[in-house]
């Protein structure tokens, strides 16, 4: 879908979810080849009609280059010619001028303090710095063998169960011609690292390769959908080409074979409070190996020296695909309000959104050998976050074009694998 067609979707979402009569939508929308059945059930079942069309629009964006036309064809077959003009309208709009902030100092009274004699200071104060007093003051380091150094019940998810719980690898390697996405070398590197890494840190791991969108989609949700009581965690691994989609919690979207896109935010929330009861309050823990954009980062001069850490002769690649980085307003107030918070959940991205990820044919990626690497090292000794940050700071040392992972982090408590 062209940027002009994707930026249209957006500054028309809260009219369309407003006004979009989208039950005489779903027979069109699958005859025409834009959705499965399965996608127009999973839509259907996202709630009122308002939520379903929100969660329409957001998914047009990933139906690939005709979604837009086609979208608007059915629109005026369904008597929604007002909505398709409004989109045309957008379409063809120039993308609004990037707006600078009015930046205003902050103006402290300082009549009412105590002065030094010697120094003249004037009434009023502007400073275009936080005030102090609204500053976050950052609590005291605790004493060494204090209770946090101890893993206490209150602080630490509890990892008690044999297995620890489910480890879902899903690896897509090899796309099909349509898709206009390369084979992506080296991955069953990182996925035979991954299972033997899961599988020592206690975990059930079941691996699946070269699947289409929809077939993820299913695998995601009959792990969801498994009864995780008897369980204390579980993981997700996705090993794939990504891109960027339009969102409001996670960003990013996962590619199946067919060169379909799937939201990452929906990959998580399959496994949320709501949708998965038997995973409430124990960790859901999101490794994501794809890239999120296309921009290449070159990184910037420090005054050290760091190893270029590629291998002699190696072929480098990315999983970035052609998608554009957004632009405007990317999510409009009606697709904010009803989402719950997610808790207990962290997902774990290979490279700072809108950029590529690397990844060397006979070493695999940078993200995932360093996180094999660190969790060797230090799963027996050190928290998840921690560890996480051991795999950045490695990962952003490497090589002549640079990469920076990171994570969302919605855990309550810190995480220690289990070890044998």
């Amino acid at each position: 879908m062209e940027e002009a067609q994707r930026r249209a979707l957006r500054r028309g979402r809260a009219r369309l979810v407003a006004a979009l009569r989208v039950s005489p939508l779903w027979d069109p929308l699958e005859e025409r080849g834009l959705f499965t059945r399965p996608m127009v059930e999973e839509l259907q079942s996202a709630g009122s009609r308002g939520e379903q069309a929100r969660q329409l629009v957001i998914d047009l964006e990933t139906r690939g280059k005709q979604a837009f036309p086609i979208f608007l064809s059915i629109l005026r077959d369904t008597g929604q010619g007002d909505l398709a003009d409004m989109l045309i309208e957008e379409c063809e709009s120039l993308p609004a001028p990037l707006q600078l902030v009015d930046l205003r100092p902050v103006e402290l009274d300082l009549r009412g303090e105590k002065h030094n004699k010697n120094v003249k200071f004037p009434e009023r104060l502007s400073i275009p710095v936080q005030v102090e007093s609204e500053r976050p003051r950052t609590p005291p380091a605790p004493a060494q063998g204090s209770a946090v150094d101890k893993r206490t019940h209150d602080l630490v998810y509890e990892l008690k169960a044999d297995p620890c719980g489910h480890c879902l690898i899903l690896n897509n390697v090899n796309f099909s011609a349509d898709s206009n996405l390369s084979c992506r070398a080296g991955s069953d590197v990182d996925c035979e690292k991954l299972e033997k890494r899961f599988k020592a840190l206690g975990f059930n791991v079941l691996t699946w390769r070269d699947l289409k969108a929809q077939d993820m989609i299913s695998e995601l949700q009959k792990l969801a959908q498994r009864d995780h009581g008897a369980l204390d965690c579980c993981i997700v691994v996705i090993l794939s080409h990504g891109c960027q989609t339009s969102h409001i919690q996670f960003p990013g979207g996962i590619y199946g074979t067919d060169g379909k896109a799937i939201p990452i935010e929906k990959i998580v929330n399959y496994f949320n409070g709501s949708n998965c009861p038997s995973l409430r309050g124990k960790p859901k823990l999101f490794f994501i190996q794809a890239c999120g954009g296309e921009q290449k980062d070159r990184g910037f001069v420090v005054d050290c020296d760091s190893p270029s850490d590629e291998a002699p002769g190696g072929s480098l690649e990315s999983d970035a695909t052609p998608f554009q980085a957004p632009s405007g307003n990317v999510d409009e107030p009606d697709a904010v309000a009803s989402l719950p918070t997610p808790s207990d959940i962290l997902v774990c991205y290979s490279t700072f959104p809108g950029f590529v990820s690397w990844r060397e044919v006979s070493r695999g990626s940078w993200y995932v050998e360093m996180l094999d690497r660190v969790l060797e090292q230090y799963a027996h000794s050190e928290d998840l976050l921690n560890m996480l940050l051991r795999v950045g700071n490695a990962v952003s040392t490497k090589g002549r074009y640079k990469q920076m992972p990171g994570c969302f982090n919605f855990l309550r408590k810190k995480f220690f694998f289990k070890c044998k």
